[in-house]
């Protein structure tokens, strides 16, 4: 019987979608009125149909109702059930958010992003774990449902083409965050960090307490989605300055020596970092040095403080919905940070 009732041909719950599924079945409903298809005092719905329909719990088909009643969108009524209160949604945008991964720092992005926008767009999120197919399938599927799109372009492998996928998407409405993508056409929008110029002059203005060491380590990854412009100017730093470097892809592999400095950027191998260097007794700030990549809370704790390389998440989050709001098609860098702290 529930089946039946037309109004679920115009809600659907995404299971591989990020979005957590209140705001899906939330924005359903706002997307079904915008297109007419719910109007005024239609009947939504019972807690008891959405959950069972849906497979979700009782709680989250709540929340979306929730939801919309602090819109003012749906109403209730005791033993009658909810409706369309009001078809004044104030949705104007649609927004495609693509990200690489769900990270801390991603998670600030994301954050800052949403909270910027507040109640003027619908948001649908989707993670593609670095995963190039899944990213090219999840633009194809997508292309045309939306006002924005806004994507973050890592990948483990492939992407060489990424460039064709982005071009199939109307410049005007795409905006690149974290990382500029060359061969894109048209006026387009982006929300950046500049890696090979931020990376090096960050070490510059470490420079201070690195004259202390002799070698600096970057441990980057076989296979890592981290840019190869960070490397590129890791190189052009140390050679500047007349610096031993070498580029370490498994920590765990390498013998800890006096008078080196670990720029580490992922968080496991921070730890397996530290693992390493603890027993030799090394002093962390005098004969070996640590520097970490993305800031975060429990970096101003272990070790006394690490010293960190880092962007302004928020800042990003924030930048990209702005050019939203203004329409607008600039281009945006966010440099790095540098916090010394007394790991280096």
């Amino acid at each position: 019987m529930m089946k039946n009732n037309p109004i679920f041909q115009l809600l659907a719950i995404d299971y591989i979608s990020a979005t957590p599924k209140y705001l899906q079945l939330a924005n359903g409903v706002i997307k079904a009125i915008g297109e007419g298809k719910l109007v005024k005092d239609d009947l939504l719905p019972s807690i008891n149909e959405l959950s069972f329909e849906f497979e979700i719990s009782r709680d989250t088909a709540e929340k979306g109702y929730k939801y919309l009643k602090e819109m003012g969108i749906v109403g209730s009524v005791p033993g009658k059930g909810y409706f369309i209160k009001s078809v004044d949604t104030k949705i104007e945008l649609k927004i495609f958010l693509l990200f690489n991964k769900l990270s801390p720092h991603k998670k600030i992005i994301y954050d800052s992003f949403v909270e910027a926008l507040g109640d003027i767009a619908s948001i649908d999120f989707y993670i593609y774990n670095n995963d190039y197919s899944f990213f090219k399938k999840l633009i194809e599927q997508k292309k045309n449902d939306y006002t924005h799109y806004v994507i973050i372009p890592h990948f483990n492998e492939g992407g060489e083409n990424v460039q064709e996928i982005l071009n199939s998407i109307p410049s005007d409405k795409l905006i690149l965050l974290d990382k500029l993508q060359p061969g894109i056409k048209g006026k387009f929008g982006a929300v950046y960090e500049d890696f090979e110029n931020d990376i090096y002059h960050a070490l510059e203005q470490a420079l201070p307490r690195l004259s202390k060491y002799n070698a600096i380590n970057i441990i980057f990854p076989r296979d890592s989605y981290f840019p190869q412009e960070i490397l590129q100017g890791f190189y052009k730093f140390c050679q500047q300055y007349a610096f031993a470097y070498n580029v370490i892809h498994q920590i765990q592999d390498h013998t800890i020596k006096a008078g080196s400095v670990y720029l580490c950027l992922m968080d496991l191998d921070l730890v397996n970092l530290i693992e390493q260097i603890l027993p030799t007794k090394l002093k962390v700030g005098k004969e070996v040095g640590v520097i970490s990549y993305n800031e975060s809370p429990m970096k101003k704790i272990i070790l006394n403080g690490i010293t960190t390389i880092s962007t302004d998440f928020e800042m990003m989050g924030m930048k990209a919905a702005q050019l939203i709001i203004d329409k607008s098609t600039a281009h945006i860098p966010i440099p790095f940070s540098l916090t010394l702290r007394p790991s280096l």
